[in-house]
């Protein structure tokens, strides 16, 4: 059978993920995640999140198509270095032999892989992406039940998903994905009609984790570890993931601080400044958009997410805030190598032509994203900055 594939070494120490489950339990706590946000859980922000109190990180989610197909997505996608762990790889896939294919070239970096079948945008429903595949769950136990067979048992497979109505929907799904052999799910309190501004249903987590026996990550409106602690009190979950809150203050699971203190946009600077060119100005530059909504006056705001150049964000810091990024040590990032032999020999076994699709030119950061620009805009208010400035900006230079 093509699906059939040979264990790869690691180039990495391996975390066992489900061991990080029941040390928590034991221990009477739950795991605090940082979710995976397209363009935003890169290595670097990875890296700063795990200062304050973060257990366990994912990548962006990543469509199984570009990586299998496109180098240039692969090395725009996914970075990693030896103290980069706990950590899951999470993938939107719709076909097996390009989400086995993924994983088998992530598999000696990573120490998980996770299906995002959670997505609610329409450009990824529209395609058979996220939420779309809670509507086909065969798929979904295809998916699942081949990467199980062909990783190690201690490897991590786990799956996110939405709640649905009605509820039992969401729990027979959930019950198939136990039987699949996965190590764990994560539920969003929110149906993929729901929008953000819509309460996540705590209650009906709760059922769905008292529906199943293995580890459940809870995830929706989490603000504070406040909010994380009420979680895991209701649900009784296993994990509490943070997703566009951990954005605005990445000291969320600390406890210490409401909102983001100076200390974690010195720790920013630092981390970027060592990063230097493996970090793109546009993920440099939003994050710092998101953590200083509270530090600078709101008619600065607009000129700020208008700059195009590190050295312009350097400057404005280290005037209005007196900060300067101070030197650092960080490992090297790993160098990445990637064997496409499985993915070929699956095109040519199911007789799939190679045809170059507009993906080969893929980049999560060819667009500004949805959530910098809702707050981009809320910035022009009382800003010198006039809007055809700040939308024109070239946002993805590496300067």
């Amino acid at each position: 059978m093509y699906f059939n594939s040979p264990r790869k070494m690691s180039v990495k120490p391996k975390t066992n993920i489900a061991d990080l489950f029941q040390n928590a339990k034991d221990s009477g706590t739950y795991l605090k995640i940082c979710a995976p946000m397209v363009r935003y859980s890169k290595l670097e922000f990875r890296r700063l999140v795990r200062k304050y109190g973060v257990d366990l990180c994912f990548t962006p989610m990543t469509m199984t198509d570009s990586f299998c197909q496109s180098e240039k997505a692969r090395q725009v996608e996914f970075s990693t270095s030896d103290d980069d762990t706990p950590l899951i790889a999470q993938f939107a896939a719709n076909t097996v032999h390009e989400y086995l294919s993924s994983a088998e070239m992530v598999y000696p970096y990573v120490d998980g892989i996770d299906l995002n079948c959670g997505c609610p945008q329409r450009w990824a429903m529209q395609s058979g992406f996220g939420c779309a595949l809670l509507k086909d769950p065969e798929l979904m136990r295809d998916l699942t039940s081949t990467l199980r067979r062909n990783f190690p048992s201690d490897f991590s497979i786990s799956v996110k998903v939405r709640v649905q109505k009605p509820l039992a929907q969401t729990i027979s799904l959930c019950q198939q994905m136990e039987k699949c052999g996965v190590t764990f799910l994560t539920v969003h309190g929110r149906t993929p009609k729901q929008k953000i501004k819509d309460p996540s249903n705590n209650e009906f987590l709760r059922e769905v984790k008292q529906s199943i026996s293995i580890p459940m990550v809870a995830n929706g409106d989490c603000k504070t570890l406040e909010d994380g602690d009420e979680m895991h009190r209701i649900i009784d979950c296993d994990g509490v993931m943070a997703a566009r809150h951990i954005l605005s203050n990445p000291t969320l699971f600390s406890g210490k601080y409401d909102t983001t203190p100076l200390e974690c946009v010195q720790e920013w600077l630092n981390i970027c400044h060592a990063a230097d060119q493996n970090i793109v100005f546009s993920v440099f530059h939003h994050h710092l958009t998101f953590m200083m909504e509270k530090l600078i006056q709101r008619k600065l705001r607009g000129p700020f997410n208008s700059f195009t150049k590190k050295q312009q964000v350097f400057d404005f810091i280290d005037t209005e805030l007196g900060l300067r990024p101070q030197p650092i040590y960080v490992p090297d990032n790993i160098k990445c190598v990637y064997d496409e032999t499985n993915y070929r020999n699956r095109l040519n076994d199911l007789k799939i032509e190679t045809t170059k699709k507009k993906r080969e030119a893929y980049s999560s950061e060819n667009t500004p994203g949805k959530f910098f620009l809702e707050k981009a805009k809320e910035d022009l208010e009382d800003s010198d900055c006039e809007e055809e400035e700040l939308f024109q900006t070239n946002m993805f230079d590496i300067v």
